[in-house]
C-alpha cells in the first residue's frame, strides 16, 4: 500500500494513496472526470513502478504536476493554482457581488465548487435572518427587494436625488452588518466560505475586513442591457424558479441604476468588475486574481 505524509498544523499524518481523491482534486482543474480517473491510475501505476511505499504530499503534488505538463500545460496550471489556494493557511473568504440578474449566486457556486469551499452564503439568507429579528416598523427598507426599498423611505429624498438608489444605499447599508458578522465569524473560526447577492457593494463592507489578504471581492457586470434583461427570461423559465418575471421586468430600469452603482463603487474601491457572459471566463478570472493576491 502506498502511503501518503502530509501536515496540518505542525502535526504530520499518514493515509493511503487515493485515486479518488487525486482524481477529484483533477477535476477541480477543470480535467474531465473520466480523463481524471484514468490519469490518477496512472499516478498509481508510476508509483508503484518505481517502488514508492511512503511519499510526501508535496513530492506527489510535485509528480502530478510534472505529469500533466506533458499531457495539458492548461490543466497543470490551473491544478498548480487550486493547491496553493488549498494549502492557505488562512481561510479564504469570497465576496461576489452585483446587481440582480447577473449571476452571483451561479458564479458563487462554481467558485466554491472549483476551491473546494463547502460554505457558501447568499445575502439574500442573511437579510432573511435579519427580517424575523428586526421589526418592519424599526427598518422597512429589508422587508422590499434591493431595487425596490425606494417605496419604504419614511422621508422622500429631495426630487434631484435619485430615489432608487437612496433607498438601494440604506437596504445594502443594513444587511452589510450581518455581511461583516459571517466574515468576522469565518475568519475567527478559519472557516472558508463565498458569500455572493446583489448586498456585496464595495464601500459599504468594514474597510479592516476587506483590506485583509484572503479575503476578495469580486462585482460582475453584464454592460449590455438586452443580455441583462435575457437572464430574467432564462431564470424564470426554470421549473424550480420562483421569482416572478413580471416583477423584473416592471423594475428592470431601477435595477439597471443599481448596477450603475455597482460599477462605480468598485472603481472607487478598486474592486475588479468582471463582464460575466461566460461561467469559464468569469471563473478563471476570479481564480486567477485569487492565486494571484495569495502570492503577493
Amino acid at each position: 500500500m502506498i502511503m501518503v505524509e502530509g501536515q496540518v498544523g505542525g502535526k504530520k499524518y499518514r493515509e493511503p494513496f487515493s485515486k479518488g481523491v487525486l482524481a477529484r482534486s483533477l477535476t477541480r482543474a477543470e480535467m474531465d472526470p473520466n480523463d481524471a480517473y484514468t490519469f490518477a491510475s496512472h499516478i498509481e501505476a508510476y508509483l508503484r513502478k518505481e517502488n514508492f511505499q511512503l511519499i510526501t504530499l508535496d513530492d506527489l503534488i510535485k509528480i502530478v504536476g510534472e505529469k500533466l505538463k506533458e499531457e495539458d500545460i492548461e490543466i497543470a496550471e490551473k491544478y498548480g493554482m487550486w493547491k496553493r489556494l488549498r494549502r492557505c493557511r488562512d481561510p479564504l473568504i469570497i465576496l461576489i457581488g452585483g446587481a440582480s440578474g447577473v449571476g452571483t449566486s451561479s458564479i458563487a457556486f462554481e467558485v466554491a465548487n472549483r476551491l473546494g469551499i463547502r460554505n457558501m452564503i447568499s445575502t439574500d439568507m442573511i437579510r432573511e435572518v435579519m427580517r424575523k429579528i428586526v421589526s418592519k416598523e424599526l427598518i422597512p427598507t429589508i422587508y422590499e427587494s434591493s431595487y425596490t426599498a425606494y417605496r419604504s423611505l419614511r422621508i422622500p429624498p429631495p426630487p434631484e436625488l435619485d430615489e432608487v438608489l437612496i433607498g438601494f444605499r440604506d437596504h445594502v447599508d443594513t444587511v452589510s452588518v450581518g455581511v461583516d458578522a459571517v466574515i468576522e465569524r469565518a475568519l475567527k473560526e478559519g472557516i472558508s466560505i463565498v458569500i455572493e447577492g446583489v448586498h456585496i457593494v464595495p464601500g459599504f463592507i468594514r474597510e479592516d475586513l476587506v483590506a485583509r489578504h484572503n479575503v476578495n471581492m469580486y462585482v460582475l457586470t453584464l454592460p449590455d442591457e438586452e443580455v441583462h434583461k435575457g437572464r430574467f427570461y432564462s431564470r424564470c423559465r426554470q421549473l424550480w424558479a420562483r421569482r416572478p418575471l413580471k416583477r423584473y421586468i416592471n423594475y428592470f430600469d431601477a435595477i439597471r441604476r443599481t448596477h450603475k452603482y455597482f460599477e462605480s463603487q468598485a472603481n472607487k474601491y478598486h474592486v475588479p468588475v468582471i463582464e460575466n457572459i461566460d461561467v469559464t471566463t468569469t471563473l478563471d478570472s476570479i481564480i486567477e486574481d485569487i492565486t494571484k493576491s495569495m502570492n503577493e
